[in-house]
């Protein structure tokens, strides 16, 4: 036996394939309320985005899908929309259900299929969810079968605390809750200590130059984080070009590095997507990324760049700034972050199914 990521157990040298019982065939859903079921094209991107707006603003409104970021998942390489989504109409031709399911090509300790969408607001409890669940599921294992890995694989889903309709929908399917994020907000009309790291360590504006550094320094701080896998260069692309990334918002710790210039041992990487505030009923800003190299924690580099961060924050005209993290975090992230003042304010919980 070879451990699983995550404390699950796979047999040695049996892939996915064998483990995972995915469908051969995958047959469209039935439901009386739904006529016609089809795969999504870029055509439908505008729908799909209204309709995620429309369960955004009901499962967790203080953070809506952007555009953009829809548009980025259908430009991934991985991504196939013929095989790996589903668009449900109503009689009146209205998007009602879309479900994306997407397993990135990068992996380091488990495979994963991470399945998104949902049902529109007005549609639910009527059993369109489940049958869009099923036919997700089964695409999800279909993709864990054809990746040839020997690895633990994960049908990874995420429900908001205030959405209990699909916390039961995902727990009647079988999926075990496995983790809980917490989200949370600082104001920053309190002090905000300077911090400055030990050493030679020193904070820096982001630059375009330091990118893929940072992308590097991205990868090696959340290595040992929960289901954590590297992101490819299309996802950081996509995350460092998007409309809500901030370059004045974000920060790097740099250190001399042996063969000159420096290294990036940690980071802040933050957005503000001025569609979440009348929602929020504040001006924000999210730290999307803060993290520190292994090797270089304990040296107070975190605490440095999380103040540079809430400094500039507050000097761009921000009232708060809000963050996500794993509240089971190894890393001590969660005390650091309520240690500067944070406050839990909602949480996210992640549901599996693993093989």
């Amino acid at each position: 036996m070879t451990p699983g990521y995550g404390g699950g157990m796979t047999e040695a040298g049996q892939d996915l394939a064998a483990r995972v019982g995915a469908p051969k065939r995958l047959a469209l859903p039935i439901h009386p309320d739904v006529p016609l079921w089809r795969p999504a094209g870029i055509e439908d991107l505008d729908r799909i985005w209204r309709l995620s707006s429309a369960i955004a603003s009901s499962d967790h409104p203080n953070h809506l899908t952007t555009r953009d970021g829809l548009a980025a998942i259908f430009a991934r390489q991985y991504f196939r929309p013929a095989h790996d989504s589903l668009l449900g109409f109503d009689s009146a031709g209205r998007v009602v259900a879309s479900g994306l399911v997407l397993l990135p090509s990068l992996r380091r300790s488990v495979v994963r299929s991470t399945i998104v969408g949902g049902v529109d607001p007005e549609r639910r409890g009527r059993g369109i969810g489940q049958r869009l669940l099923a036919w997700q599921v089964g695409r999800a294992k279909q993709q864990l079968a054809e990746s040839g890995e020997e690895l633990p694989g994960w049908v990874l889903a995420f429900a908001d605390e205030r959405a209990p309709r699909k916390r039961r929908l995902l727990q009647r399917a079988g999926f075990s809750l496995r983790r809980h994020f917490v989200s949370l907000e600082r104001r920053l009309d309190t002090p905000i200590s300077p911090v400055e790291p030990i050493g030679t360590v020193r904070i820096a504006h982001y630059r375009e130059g330091l990118s893929s550094r940072i992308h590097l320094a991205r990868d090696a701080a959340f290595s040992d984080h929960w289901g954590s896998a590297p992101m490819s260069t299309e996802a950081w692309d996509d995350f460092i070009g998007g409309s809500s990334f901030r370059a004045e918002l974000s920060f790097v710790a740099l250190a001399p590095a042996s063969a000159g210039g420096a290294s990036v041992v940690g980071f802040g990487l933050g957005s503000a997507n001025e569609a979440d505030w009348p929602h929020q009923g504040f001006r924000g800003s999210h730290i999307d990324m803060l993290g520190v190299v292994p090797g270089w924690r304990g040296r107070r580099v975190a605490s440095a760049v999380l103040s540079a961060q809430l400094q500039a924050s507050r000097e761009e005209g921000m009232e708060r700034v809000t963050l996500d993290v794993d509240a089971d975090s190894t890393t001590g992230a969660y005390d650091l972050y309520r240690k500067w003042e944070f406050t839990p304010r909602y949480r996210k919980y992640a549901y599996t199914l693993e093989y």
